[in-house]
Parts: structure tokens; sequence; C-alpha cells
């Protein structure tokens, strides 16, 4: 039955229903289960988002949903109809609807009902108007707006809904030459639509009639390939044609086969391995309404006799043009000769949509200098730091061996440095970390790059076994990553600031190839540390939400019985290590944690919360005599005084402890006894390791200060102290940072917060090292591993992102753009921007999921002019030291004086 509340809205939106629509905001950025127009859901209660794009401001109150299989149909949809819900939330899951089935098209389209704000009120988080209807009688206009008509398409909903099965070619899995495989079929009609769902294990590059069917590299995403298979989805109606078709793929191993034991983390060990296998379904409808279905059985052609003579995911491509057979992918080729697939057993009982963006390029990228070395050596430099591949155009004598290398470093000679990634790499024959390796088919120019590998690098020296000549076009880089949207943006008076700010998001785009990585070079592992350092600064510059809802899943496979989880996820076994330890598993906690703050979706804290459980009573068998668990690593790569894991470890440990506290409240349970189990750990830590005289934590180090105050660990009152002691630090450091990983995200952070920004601003303005600048003066274009090279070029990776969150420091804390933990999902924004002696000006945005938000100042001797903009359905609160202020959504200009004491306050 409706509410007394939801019938008198009804009645109010009744009388303005028929209101002229020649003026109605507009609903814009309409997703289905975080993607618009998708083709993959697979669930029976999708999400479902919105946002507005309305100059004057939009308080939205309550909304209505229709989703129908035809859009004539939605006026009386016959799928699902939300009813009127009143919520300022414009978000809604459709809740496990009956009436979705699988490999169908739906449309939906919501209405929603509010009214524009006064531009003269406070605003308020409108999260706590969902019950407040008083506007709707107070003289306020009500507005209906109506949104565009958006689709999504499903696929399977179920496992029984698959027709297809796995196929391989039969052979050992320690076979090098990759499997190709082909189908022949018929098309006699003309097609209207076909839908590919495509799974490998590992990767798969598909053609249809000998053209990809995507531009993307490394599909389907990396995961624990016996806990869970992803599947991919494409559009191949443009593809196929009337008469004979001919779907065909090659496989490659990624580490679900590695087969040469190279690389330290032992994955050619994995529980997993096994020969690459193929998993395809293809849905065709023709323009009579027939449809019709193509499945990988035993009846596709197989051949491992291809050019594709092996692949490694730690060392590269190797690939003979000589063995290339033309015509294999296309209609009309002849495969008498090639033998049946066999059935193969699926890797993981299940297969699930990947919904994350495709590892795809970014851009094509031409060298900036060319060196020759006689006429058998070149090295070329593209300028800065990326990951991907390189292709190579060249004519030359059939046979001819040309192997390509790639580097991060050069030598005084201009040869390639190889001796800062090689570190865990054990050559074997031609495999060498970062070597791809291509034989010439002769005659005429030709072409060629890797399809199923990866790697990290500036600089590529190309040596061929014969006289090769080559000049400055004969190499460009593909630079790809997981090709996560660009929300965010900044500049600032500070070149350096923004120098830094890019090479940070280029080290974090590095980073991402379906899983989280430290770096794209020697290792491609999913340190979980990494991940979470990185994942505010992540967040606030592109919209990566469902790459971590995938991470999400991870880790729900990752974790064991015992309660364990491993420093790298996906892992087989290596890294459930001793020596890792809660520090770096904290990312379970602080990863989801951050999504909800963004977010404000409770769906992935629902799903993890049981793994969350798990854990800490793993953890719990780990504490000390004390109650505090002491193992693992910490302020990871310090530069030189290292702050006690004894101490870090706990205070991770409280974190997480406070975060079940947080979400038991919001999922339901009773949250006292994690209240009461954090107060516990507090009260610990501060008795072993705080020293109330002095206020200073530890060994008294810069991270040691940091993470007490960025976690909360101190006690009520002695916050400033211990800020202050910070700041003294760090003067007597003459401004140089003294931290390693966990300083890096917490010392700024708490200088900012207890009045010292001044400090924080000298600190991130050296140049000197250990500093940020000291890496641009370096000539680095992405962040360094550490804050000085070893002058062996031993264990320091020039593509690490565990040290940028300087970057987010620069968002939330100079332009003052952050999300409001009360009200999640940036429905308050909080503004809270720091204006430091020797900045003159700051420009930042971010698009979050209600909006555009951006904030911008400039300044001038004492006086700072500042204007910040929060989208529709939005309110924001100033926060100054003078105090705090409300505004409700739109454009605000507001005049600041910075007295002589450094406090900001409102004119």
């Amino acid at each position: 039955m409706k509410s007394l509340l939801q019938l008198a809205l009804a009645a109010a939106i009744s009388i303005i229903s028929a209101a002229s629509c020649a003026d109605r905001p507009e609903i814009v950025g309409m997703s289905c289960e975080l993607s618009a127009e998708p083709l993959c859901v697979d669930t029976q209660s999708p999400r479902l988002n919105w946002s507005y794009d309305i100059p004057e401001g939009f308080v939205q109150y309550a909304y209505e949903i229709h989703v129908a299989t035809r859009e004539s149909l939605l006026d009386n949809p016959d799928v699902w109809n939300s009813g009127l819900v009143v919520s300022g939330d414009a978000s809604a899951v459709v809740d496990n609807c009956p009436m979705i089935e699988s490999f169908s098209r739906y449309c939906w389209r919501v209405t929603a009902y509010g009214y524009t704000p006064d531009s003269t009120e406070d605003g308020k988080d409108t999260a706590e108007t969902k019950d407040d209807l008083n506007a709707a009688g107070s003289g306020r206009e009500m507005r209906t707006v109506v949104s565009p008509v958006a689709h999504f398409e499903t696929a399977a909903l179920e496992m029984s809904d698959w027709s297809a099965a796995w196929i391989s070619d039969g052979k050992d899995m320690d076979t090098e030459a990759a499997p190709m495989f082909r189908k022949s079929f018929e098309a006699e009609r003309d097609v209207v639509s076909a839908r590919m769902y495509m799974s490998a294990a590992a990767y798969a590059e598909v053609k249809v009639n000998g053209q990809k069917v995507t531009d993307a590299f490394l599909e389907p995403g990396y995961t624990h390939y016996d806990k869970r298979n992803l599947y991919c989805t494409y559009d191949i109606s443009e593809l196929l044609r009337k008469g004979e078709n001919v779907v065909s793929a090659v496989l490659g191993n990624g580490f679900y086969n590695e087969i040469a034991p190279v690389a330290t983390w032992k994955f050619e060990e994995a529980r997993w391995r096994g020969r690459a296998r193929f998993f395809c379904e293809i849905h065709i409808l023709y323009s009579d309404g027939c449809e019709q279905s193509l499945c990988t059985d035993d009846s596709w052609k197989t051949c491992c006799d291809g050019p594709y003579i092996s692949n490694n995911i730690y060392s590269g491509d190797f690939y003979d043009a000589r063995r290339e057979i033309p015509g294999w992918d296309r209609p009309g080729f002849d495969d008498s000769e090639w033998e049946n697939a066999v059935f193969a057993e699926a890797p993981s009982p299940v297969l699930t949509a990947q919904k994350m963006p495709p590892i795809a390029p970014e851009a094509i990228l031409k060298p900036v200098s060319f060196k020759s070395f006689g006429d058998s050596i070149y090295v070329y430099d593209f300028g800065k730091n990326i990951s991907g591949v390189t292709r190579l155009t060249a004519k030359g004598e059939a046979g001819t061996r040309v192997t390509l290398e790639h580097g991060e470093l050069l030598k005084a000679d201009g040869r390639l440095e190889m001796g800062n990634i090689n570190i865990y790499f054990e050559p074997l024959g031609d495999h060498s970390i970062q070597r791809d390796i291509y034989y010439m088919k002769g005659g005429a120019r030709e072409s060629w790059n890797p399809v199923f590998c990866y790697h990290g690098f500036r600089y590529v020296e190309v040596r061929s076994d014969k006289p090769l000549k080559l000049d400055k076009n004969s190499l460009e880089a593909i630079y790809f990553h997981t090709l996560v949207p660009s929300v965010g943006s900044f500049e600032s008076s500070n070149p350096l600031f923004n120098t830094v700010w890019e090479m940070v998001r280029r080290t974090y785009c590095n980073n991402f190839h379906s899983i989280i990585t430290d770096c794209p070079t020697r290792e491609k592992n999913g340190w979980t540390a990494d991940s979470h350092l990185a994942v505010e600064m992540g967040l606030f510059n592109y919209d990566a939400m469902s790459f971590y809802e995938k991470w999400v899943d991870d880790v729900i496979d990752n974790i064991r019985p015992d309660g364990r989880i491993s420093g790298i996820i996906p892992d087989s076994h290596w890294g459930y290590d001793d020596w890792i330890g809660p520090v770096w598993d904290a990312a379970i906690f602080i990863i989801p944690n951050t999504m909800y703050n963004f977010s404000g979706d409770l769906s992935q804290a629902r799903k993890l919360w049981p793994v969350w459980q798990r854990y800490l009573e793993y953890l719990q068998t780990r504490e000390e005599s004390d109650g505090l668990p002491t193992y693992g690593i910490g302020d990871w790569v310090y530069y030189k005084l290292a702050t006690p894991t004894q101490f870090t470890t706990p205070v991770f440990y409280y974190f997480d402890w406070c975060t079940m506290a947080r979400f038991a409240e919001l999922l339901g349970y009773d949250p006292t006894p994690y209240r009461e189990k954090a107060a516990a750990v507090r009260d610990a830590i501060n008795a072993k390791w705080y020293d109330s005289e002095e206020k200073l934590y530890a060994n008294g180090s810069m991270a040691a200060q940091g993470v007490a105050l960025y976690f909360g660990i101190v006690p009520e009152g002695d916050e400033q102290a211990v800020a202050d002691n910070l700041a003294r630090l760090v003067d007597e450091n003459n401004g140089f940072l003294e931290f390693g990983s966990m300083g890096s995200k917490t010392v700024l952070r708490a200088l900012t917060e207890y009045g010292h920004v001044q400090q924080a601003y000298t600190m991130a303005t050296k140049e000197e090292c250990p500093s940020w600048g000291w890496w641009v003066k370096q000539g680095f274009t992405t962040c360094a591993e550490t804050w000085a090279l070893d002058p062996g070029f031993r264990d320091a990776s020039l593509d690490h992102v565990f040290l940028g969150d300087v970057a987010a420091w620069y968002v939330n804390c100079l332009a003052g753009i952050n999300y409001n933990p009360s009200a999640p999902g940036f429905r308050n924004v909080i503004i809270a921007p720091h204006f430091p002696e020797g900045l003159d000006s700051v420009k930042a945005g971010y698009r979050s999921r209600a909006g555009q938000i951006s904030s911008q100042w400039q300044r001038s001797g004492n006086s700072v002019s500042l204007e910040f903009t929060v989208p529709a359905n939005t309110s924001a609160t100033l926060v100054l030291d003078s105090g705090h202020k409300n505004f409700p959504c739109g454009t605000h200009k507001v005049e600041i004086t910075v007295d002589d004491n450094g406090k900001a306050l409102l004119k």
C-alpha cells in the first residue's frame, strides 16, 4: 500500500504533469550496470543510474521508471514499473525482475519530479529530504523531467543458458605454438543484428571474415582462472554477409598457461594451468525474423602450424611470418586437412560478463628520436613511458630475425639499459624480459605487432641478424591499457604540479590491464597496497568503477578457506606469505570503502561482507598477547628512516574494524561489536606506541605521525599537537620528505588538515632528491618506484603509482573537491580549498556520477576569488578556517581573505 507521503506527492504531480515540456531540464548520463547502452547485462536486478544537465539546478524528490521490450510499450511497460518512488537518489535497482530474460533487448525511461532551488537558499544534503515534501506545497513550482529512452541487452543470466562448449586443439600445455581455430557457416538471408559472446583462457584474437571483431587487446580480462572466467560481447552485425562466413580465433597464453619458468612468481606452477582454450556463441537475427546460433563444438577446425610460434606474458610474442597461412581466416579456404577441435573442460564453473572497459589503444605514437648503430641495431625513443606494444614496418630478406626489446632507460652510449627491470627474470632460450621476435617473410614491405603481451617502455632497441634498413618511421608504439574514461582535470600556476599530475595519471593508466598492477614491465602483478594507495587518485581522474567491481570479484575468488588473502590479486599460490601482511591486505577494506564514498552503492560491500568476516576471523588468530597483529611490511620504499611495521600493521587493523562497523550499520547488522573491537585496538596501539608527553608515535618518523593522524588513532584533543610535531619534523628536515608509500598517502593530507598546508606545499614543490620534483628533473615521465635510483639499476622500476597520491592531494586539498562520507556519491560536495603562499591559482574538475563538479581560485595578495560548481540534485558545503557554509546546486562565486597567519576567511 502506498504511504500517505507517496499519495500526497502523486496528487501534486498530477497537477503539473500536463505542464509544457518546452523548457524541461535534461536527464543525461543514463547507464545500466555502469555502462551506457550495454550489451552484456547478466542479472535480473540491473542497476540504473542517471544525472541532470540543468544550468539553473534541480532537486529531485521522486522518480518513476518504466522498462519495456519495445519503446511503444513504455507508457504501459510490459517488463517493469517501479511505481512512484519518493527519493532524491538518481539511481534504482530493477528488483529481481522475472520478465528480464537471457539474450534479450530492453528499453527504459525515467520520469523525475522536483523543483528548481532558490539560489539564495542554503544548500543541504538532499539525501535528507527523501521524506520531506514541504516544498511541494510551499509555493515552489514542481517540475517534471522525462528522460530520453535508453536501452540494454542481456547476455546469459544462468550458466544453463549457454549452448556453446569449451574447445581446444588437444595439444600438451607445454606446446609453445598458439592454437588456431576456424568455423565456416552459411548465412542465407540478410542479417539484421548479430552478437558474439566470446571467452578464452587466456586470450583470443577473433576475426569474422578476416576482420577483427574489436580493436582491443588481451581479451578477455585476467581472473583466477579456476574460479571465474570473463566473456566479452561484440556487435558483429556489420561483419557478416549473405553467403559463406568464417569465424577465426588465435589463442594466447597470458597468465593462464605460463609455459616458460622465467619469472619469480611461479605462474608456471599455477593450479589452473592448461592448454589455451576457447568458447564462442553467436546469435544472429535475420531480416525475416528467423534466428540462428553458432557455437563452439568439435566441428570447428584447428591447427597450430601457423606463424604464432610462441607467446609469454613476461617476455613477449614470437612470430614467424614465413609460416603464415594465406586466407585461413576468410571464406573459400580449404580446411579439410585441418584437425577437428576437441571438447575441453571449462576452466572454471563461472562464466560472467566482462563489464569493465576493454584494454584498447589510447594513441598511436611516433618516436620523438631515433638512432642507428650500424645497419642492424636501432634505438627508438617514444618520449614518454607507456604500456603497450610496438608495430614494426620494414622490408627485408626472408628469414631475417628482428628482435625488439623494450625498456625505460638508456646507457651512456645510447643503447638500451634493462638492469632496472630484468632483476626478477631468468632468461630461458630466446625468452628474455620484454622481448618480441619477428622473422620476416621477405619480398614486399611488411608490418607486424604482438597481440598476446604488453610491455612498459619508453625506449625500444631493434636488432636484426642480417642488415636491415630502418628509419624513424619504421616503428610506432600502440599505447594501450584498460580504457577507462577520463573524468578529472587539474591545472595550477605551478608548472611542476601540472607535470607531476600528468605523470601520475599516465602511471595509473600504464598499470591498468584488466587488473591493477605495480608496474607494466617486470612484474605485471596486482599488488594490493599499490591498488589501495592509488584508488582515490584514480577515481578522481577516471571512471573506473566497473573496473574496481571486477577487482572485488577477484578478491572474493582470492581468499582461502582459512581467511588468508594474497599480496597480489589474482594469484595462484605465491603471494600468501606472512612477509606481505595486513597493511597490504587492507586493500579489501580501503578500496570498497572508497568505492562507496564515490558512488553511494552498497552492492560491493554486500558481496564482500562474508569475505571481510572470514579475513578478520583469521587476523584475530594472528594477534599478539596485547591484541595487535604485527607481521608484514609497512612504509615500503622509505627514503632513509624506516617506520616500524609493528606500528603500521595494527593501525591498518584498526581501520579494518572501523570499516566493518561502518558497513555493518549500512547493511543492517549490529555495529556494536565492531566498534568495540576498533576501540580496543586503538587503545592498545596508543598504550604501546604513543608518547603522550612528547605527542609522538613510534620512532618519531614522519610516516608514523601521518598514519596516526590520517587513520584517527590519536587520542581526542591531541591531534593538533601531533600534527604540530609532524610540521616540526618537516621543518627540521629542511622541507624534504622522509617516508615511503604509507607516508606519501598520509603526510601531506595530515599537514593540510591541521593548518600546516605551507609545509605540505614546500614538500610538494621540492626538486632535489627525495621529491616528486626530482623525478621531473631526471626526465622521468612516470612515477618511479623509489625516491632515488640504485646506481646499479637494480630493483627500481620507473612506472610505479604507489607514491603518486600527491596528485589527489592537488584536487582534494588545493582545489578542494571532496566527497562527503555522510552523503556518498557526491550528493553533498565538500569544497575545502587551501591557499599556500607561492601558489597563485588552481583549477580542477571532476565529473562525478551526479554530474560535473569544478573548483577554481585566483589569488591576488591576501585576497582569493573562488568559483565552484556543483551539479543538479546535489548540494555543497564550503569549508574554510572561518567555518563552513552550505550552498545549493549551481555555480557560486565567493571572496576570501587569507590573513597573516595563513587562515582563509570568508569575506
